[in-house]
């Protein structure tokens, strides 16, 4: 299982943002280079990154920092969402050295851009689902769907996507733990791996989580996202991910 570190992007400085809301952010960092080579140094195996900007403005607005990021650590895998509403700007992504774009709200908007974006770069697409109270949000969180999480994932089916990242809103940056049940329900369910997102604070939180991968049926839980916990130090990148490896 990953345990894969999150930078969030916000006028081109690494923040945390509490429940989705952009006029409650953390700034941890103005070098998300230096930042990402941080978490390399540490151990991660792949890299998280969010254009929170670019949610909001359906478009990508961060891209020149990835492009930075994917060219002083190309050996790094990295995903990206945030903004990507169509072929170009996936395929500038791609071509900029990144290893899977994150399809958030056009999943649930327009459902055939997956498809195409499936046939353009196959298994390099990730899912981006971000749930109130199980209801898929869209538009950077700021609205919220009448369509159940699973519902959007069974849309899927059969496409070849690489995984789906399942977001708890209520739980992101609260260091609250996991929304387990939920994670656990939708990976039992769902023919593509599932990455967990949102609220992990501590190891235990990851010890949990594996628990659960090695129980869960289905397509399973493939890793775990974390932002807050690892930037304030109370979970330690390195350790949780020698955790993850171990037969514990």
């Amino acid at each position: 299982m990953l345990v894969i570190p999150a930078i969030d992007l916000k006028d081109g400085q690494c923040v945390r943002l509490k429940q989705g809301r952009m006029e409650d952010s953390t700034v941890f960092s103005d070098d998300p280079v230096e930042q990402a080579r941080q978490w390399l140094k540490k151990g991660a195996r792949r890299l998280h990154i969010v254009d929170l900007n670019g949610a909001f403005a359906g478009t990508p607005v961060n891209a020149e920092i990835v492009t930075a990021i994917t060219s002083a650590l190309p050996d790094l895998p990295v995903q990206i969402g945030g903004g990507i509403r169509n072929l170009e700007a996936a395929r500038f992504y791609i071509e900029a050295g990144v290893s899977y774009i994150i399809i958030g709200t056009q999943a649930v908007k327009d459902p055939g851009f997956v498809r195409e974006a499936c046939e353009a770069f196959p298994g390099k697409v990730i899912i981006g689902l971000d749930a109130v109270d199980g209801m898929v949000a869209t538009e950077g969180w700021a609205d919220v769907s009448a369509l159940a999480v699973e519902e959007v994932v069974r849309r899927f089916d059969g496409l070849g996507i690489e995984a789906v990242i399942y977001t708890d809103i209520s739980r992101d940056g609260m260091m609250q733990g996991t929304n387990l049940e939920a994670t656990v329900e939708l990976a039992e369910r769902s023919t593509i791996p599932i990455i967990a997102s949102g609220g992990i604070a501590k190891l235990a939180d990851i010890v949990d989580l594996k628990a659960a991968a090695r129980a869960v049926g289905g397509a399973g839980i493939m890793g775990a996202i974390t932002g807050r916990a690892i930037y304030e130090g109370k979970l330690d990148l390195m350790e949780a991910q020698t955790y993850c490896d171990s037969d514990d």
